[in-house]
């Protein structure tokens, strides 16, 4: 299309957009970073990604940039996911992938990357990272949720003195108890329940409350969206909306299929994206560090596992990464299995999930909330569904495989079927060579998590 456009239009215009596009560059070199970040909420339940919660904040957001249907991040909890976004590393590496974790001393977060730029780092909300010498951001948070006042007096600050930053806005929501937000906007009885999770009266009252919660936390976005506008500040501010990783219910977090590893991200950049565009590059959390400072031309720090997708969210390439990981502990966890690993690699077709203590029956918090213990009651009273799926969340086969173009929803376990033993090899021997260079042990590293971890939390 542009190509055509050049024929039209005569080279003094052409010369004019050039030096327009050179002037923007240049005046935008250190842009500010605002990344929303949600709290296990799962990516299908927003509006603009086809849920059935009401997100008009961050539909509009999608309207005014780009969502990308493929970003993941490495563990399904929050604290690994949290220290994997901060530091750009996968979550053995910094030692922190169990639950309630730290990362190792002289481990490098977004703060060292960005401050030496002159950027002010802020964090406003739910925190969940360890220790303050490797996070050394400016913190504020109310109620474990994002500080309005705060952030609006960041936003003043830094328009006053032109001073870049880049500011975390991390909510609690729609983690549990779901105790936020206007339920009766979801009728139980209405409710769309996804096949993984039994049809139960109590599944259902909850997850009307964990809807009006996704809606809550989409008004916290338009909150700080509104304060961006009131210091005029959008026009040079990288926004970026993230779901981390899915809900409390079955097969979500605490595991690694899609619903527990897939997350939302809607970026928008005035000038840079392309308005109401989507697109389907594999992305994880550990590239958004160097997204970032890539953006703010920072240095490329060796130990980094992620990569820029800049190009990605410029929209001149729709490809970025060919395979994406995942690691679960459950070591150390509410209610957790003292030993059950799961590892998985994902790439554009396919998922390999590998239960490597699969003979151990898996729990964690999920098994027992009121929501699993009511799919429990009606397969003892004869739910020949919620039996099925109470078996297979906490009884899992050593390999799983999903041909996930064609099962995204990840109900169909390839392992063992005719042409599977190729697609499995190689995934496998992937799966193997990520975890030696993590220095992931498998077994012998879910038994260690126990020191990798720290149980009082800012």
């Amino acid at each position: 299309m542009l190509r055509r456009l050049q024929g039209l239009v005569c080279p003094l215009v052409i010369a004019f957009i050039g030096w327009q596009t050179s002037v923007a560059t240049s005046a935008e070199s250190r842009p500010n970073f605002l990344v929303i970040l949600a709290d296990d909420c799962t990516f299908r339940d927003i509006g603009c990604y086809g849920g059935q919660a009401s997100t008009p904040h961050i539909d509009r957001l999608a309207g005014q940039g780009l969502r990308l249907t493929r970003c993941f991040q490495a563990a399904p909890m929050c604290s690994p996911t949290r220290h994997n976004l901060y530091t750009g590393q996968y979550p053995v590496k910094t030692g922190a992938y169990p639950n309630h974790t730290f990362a190792k001393p002289g481990t490098r977060s977004i703060a060292h990357a960005l401050q030496p730029l002159g950027y002010r780092v802020a964090l406003s909300g739910k925190t969940h990272i360890q220790p303050n010498q490797v996070f050394p951001f400016e913190y504020s948070r109310k109620n474990n949720n994002p500080d309005m006042q705060a952030i609006d007096q960041l936003f003043a600050e830094c328009s006053a003195s032109q001073t870049p930053f880049c500011l975390l806005a991390c909510s609690n929501e729609p983690h549990t108890p779901w105790d936020k937000g206007d339920a009766s906007r979801y009728p139980p009885e209405q409710v769309v329940l996804p096949p993984s999770i039994a049809d139960t009266e109590v599944v259902r009252e909850s997850f009307s409350r964990y809807l009006a919660e996704v809606t809550y936390f989409d008004g916290q976005v338009g909150q700080i969206l509104a304060l961006l506008d009131k210091h005029e500040l959008a026009d040079n501010t990288v926004v970026m909306v993230l779901s981390e990783q899915g809900n409390a219910f079955p097969f979500a977090k605490w595991t690694c299929y899609d619903n527990g590893l897939q997350s939302a991200m809607v970026v928008r950049w005035p000038g840079n994206v392309i308005p109401a565009a989507t697109s389907d590059a594999m992305v994880e959390y550990v590239d958004i560090v160097p997204t970032f400072v890539d953006i703010a031309a920072g240095e490329t720090d060796p130990a980094w596992d992620g990569r820029s997708f800049k190009e990605v969210i410029r929209g001149t390439t729709d490809r970025h990464k060919q395979h994406v990981f995942g690691i679960m502990t459950t070591n150390g966890i509410i209610n957790g299995t003292d030993c059950y690993p799961i590892r998985s690699v994902r790439s554009e077709s396919h998922k390999l999930i590998l239960n490597l203590n699969h003979e151990a029956a898996f729990t964690n918090a999920c098994t027992q909330s009121p929501e699993f213990r009511s799919m429990v009651q009606a397969a003892e009273a004869g739910d020949a569904e919620a039996r099925r799926l109470v078996e297979l969340y906490q009884h899992r086969p050593a390999v799983e495989l999903y041909d996930v173009r064609s099962d995204p929803l990840e109900r169909t376990n390839l392992a063992g079927a005719p042409g599977s033993a190729a697609v499995i090899a190689d995934l496998r021997s992937r799966l193997a060579t990520w975890m030696r260079e993590q220095g992931d042990l498998g077994i012998e590293t879910e038994l260690a998590a126990g020191q990798h971890q720290r149980r009082g939390q800012r």
